[in-house]
């Protein structure tokens, strides 16, 4: 069984039923000429790839738009469809006067599994300190942190905001928190690959950015960017498969992935047991 570590619902129909709201979330991430989506459909595409568990993950600049392009609420929405097959993680603007309380409730009331935070969308660095109140929430209720990393891109978000380097600093201030870095950080892999060997707590996710088609981009980022047996040797332990969609469909990332040609047992920790271990999901095993 396949965990992708990295869907954004946005397109998901149960949510989709207010075509203003709609319309002003594809405006916002920058999903222009897609549809909502069929949950049954969405499964059958799911189980091409061996997909058994998928992340979702919400999106929240609402100081700044009004309202979150995904809610927290849309987000348990979703999971009390199919619990045992969605995680949903919880977002919150910074700069909402309630933001602490918001991230409270969505942990404690909603039982969502996580924050999401999108340092380039927020145009704050990640050590800002209108988001370490929301760190230290993580901490207390021991809930991992996964942060866009690198070229965001949605509308009006700045990637000066999310160098892998920027995020250093919370490794290492918060090191009983498990973080990870989306998109490997692209195209700062190197930076990123340098950072999961120095920090425990640190991995990265395979949802890169849809700038080949997988199986040239995978060779180009996991073959030639970083050495050629980096993830064999070096990182089989902090790096965990996430899909990226609806950018791009979950069957062709893994697909991808597939045609490195890495050992069954790498696989296995980047397909799935990696991210057991980063949310914390060993006691549902």
């Amino acid at each position: 069984m396949v965990i992708d570590t990295h869907i954004h619902p946005a397109l998901f129909a149960p949510i989709c039923t207010d075509a203003n709201r709609f319309g002003q979330r594809c405006d916002e991430m920058n999903y222009h000429l897609m549809k909502p989506s069929d949950m049954g459909l969405l499964k059958e595409q799911y189980a091409l790839a061996d997909i058994g568990r998928v992340v979702l993950l919400p999106e929240d600049c609402s100081a700044e738009t009004g309202t979150p392009a995904i809610s927290n609420d849309e987000i348990a929405q979703l999971v009390a469809i199919d619990p045992a097959f969605y995680l949903g993680m919880a977002a919150v603007d910074p700069r909402r006067v309630d933001a602490c309380a918001e991230l409270e409730r969505a942990f404690a009331e909603l039982g969502l599994s996580g924050l999401k935070v999108n340092t380039a969308r927020l145009k704050m660095y990640p050590s800002d300190e209108r988001l370490r109140p929301l760190y230290a929430l993580c901490r207390r209720y021991r809930k991992p942190i996964l942060f866009h990393a690198g070229l965001c891109l949605e509308n009006r978000a700045l990637a000066k905001y999310a160098h892998p380097m920027e995020f250093e600093e919370i490794a290492q201030d918060y090191p009983d928190v498990n973080i990870c870095l989306a998109h490997f950080g692209w195209p700062w892999v190197q930076e990123t690959a340098a950072l999961l060997i120095k920090y425990p707590n640190l991995y990265a996710n395979t949802a890169l950015v849809n700038f080949d088609g997988p199986y040239q981009l995978f060779e180009k980022v996991f073959r030639q960017d970083m050495g050629e047996d980096w993830l064999e040797h070096n990182l089989a332990d902090k790096v965990m498969f996430g899909s990226g969609s609806p950018r791009i469909r979950p069957v062709r990332s893994k697909r991808g992935m597939d045609s490195l040609g890495l050992s069954p047992k790498v696989m296995d920790k980047i397909y799935r047991h990696n991210a057991i271990k980063f949310f914390g999901l060993e006691e549902a095993e």
